[in-house]
């Protein structure tokens, strides 16, 4: 259980930093950490960074970083993109979902190295919302198709793979609503829980009846490794973050691949 208790820090640290993105490291976690299958850790997954995202979010509404309305438009896009994730999750074999699942860790790695330093992402005009006078995104109906498009992106990843999304809905926030990225984190991790909730709902049939305990102590770890990202991301530049979430992504895909191509 300490062991549990420990990977769930992990998850929850890289989740509070980085936003969603932190929730990539939960599935390899659980199956090779702690020996679950593909499915179930996906299920387990989206539970844990669910409820760890709702925890963040508190958090981060208490400091007013919060955009209620962009994160509630992109969380209803993966809430109904969800479950065809899930659908899809369900007809591939466990070997071939790992191997897809650490191509996209190689993405996501590759992309945040790219990234490291970018603060915002310059976004064309076509893709920006119009903003108000107060400086907030006016959310038009285009506005709003733009977000619940990404939202629903995000969710059929999420049902496949359980990952929260956040990799996804932090630049579409960026690119689309204008925000910085510091109100982008914030904002995603209301997104992640619609998303979240969803995709657990869509795989909850794959959890075994032995898991509950396992995913109380993961679930407090994660807790932990959030509060403990969140106070000490400011201290942290976006290049530092980037550069080491990039790093520690590229080298897990790399296990993972290693694990179902060489079998050691």
């Amino acid at each position: 259980m300490s062991s549990a208790l420990v990977y769930g820090a992990i998850v929850g640290l890289s989740l509070g930093l980085t936003g969603g993105g932190g929730s990539i490291f939960a599935v390899p976690l659980l199956v090779y950490g702690l020996g679950l299958d593909f499915r179930e850790a996906v299920a387990l997954s989206l539970a844990i960074v669910g409820a760890t995202a709702a925890y963040g979010a508190v958090l981060q509404a208490r400091r007013g970083h919060v955009l209620w309305g962009a994160g509630l438009v992109l969380g209803m896009g993966g809430v109904i993109a969800a479950p065809f994730g899930a659908w899809i999750g369900a007809q591939m074999p466990q070997r071939l979902s790992l191997l897809l699942f650490a191509a996209l860790m190689i993405f996501i790695g590759i992309r945040m190295l790219r990234q490291a330093g970018d603060a915002e992402i310059p976004p064309h005009s076509w893709m920006r919302c119009r903003r108000g006078t107060d400086g907030r995104p006016h959310f038009s109906w285009a506005c709003a198709a733009k977000l619940f498009s990404a939202g629903a992106l995000s969710g059929i990843l999420s049902g496949i793979f359980g990952v929260g999304g956040g990799f996804l809905i932090v630049p579409a926030l960026i690119v689309v609503a204008c925000i910085s990225i510091e109100r982008a984190l914030a904002t995603s991790l209301v997104g992640i829980v619609l998303i979240a909730a969803s995709g657990f709902a869509a795989n909850a049939g794959s959890l075994s009846s032995g898991v509950g305990g396992l995913a109380l102590w993961f679930l407090g770890g994660s807790a932990l490794g959030m509060t403990a990202g969140v106070w000490t991301k400011s201290l942290l530049t976006a290049r530092t973050l980037n550069v080491i979430f990039g790093i520690s992504v590229i080298c897990v895909s790399l296990y993972v691949i290693a694990k179902n191509v060489v079998h050691f």
